[in-house]
């Protein structure tokens, strides 16, 4: 494995991890008592989305980048 696969799937992981914390935050908003209060969830919610995105698309990017 080259350098830049193994790069791609830790920052795959990082792109798993933000679209967890964006599914919580969508759960806990719409429960309506979030755990962490409203700014913080909202804060974290609008934080992991282009995060999450950024990093999956960088990830697929770095692993096609490996595979030539």
């Amino acid at each position: 494995m080259s350098p830049d696969y193994i790069k791609a799937q830790l920052i795959l992981l990082i792109s798993i991890v933000a679209a967890i914390a964006f599914v919580g935050c969508i759960y806990e908003i719409s429960y309506g008592a979030p755990d962490f209060g409203f700014a913080t969830t909202w804060t974290i919610l609008l934080i992991s989305l282009p995060v999450g995105v950024y990093s999956f698309v960088k990830a697929v990017s770095l692993a096609r980048k490996s595979m030539q």
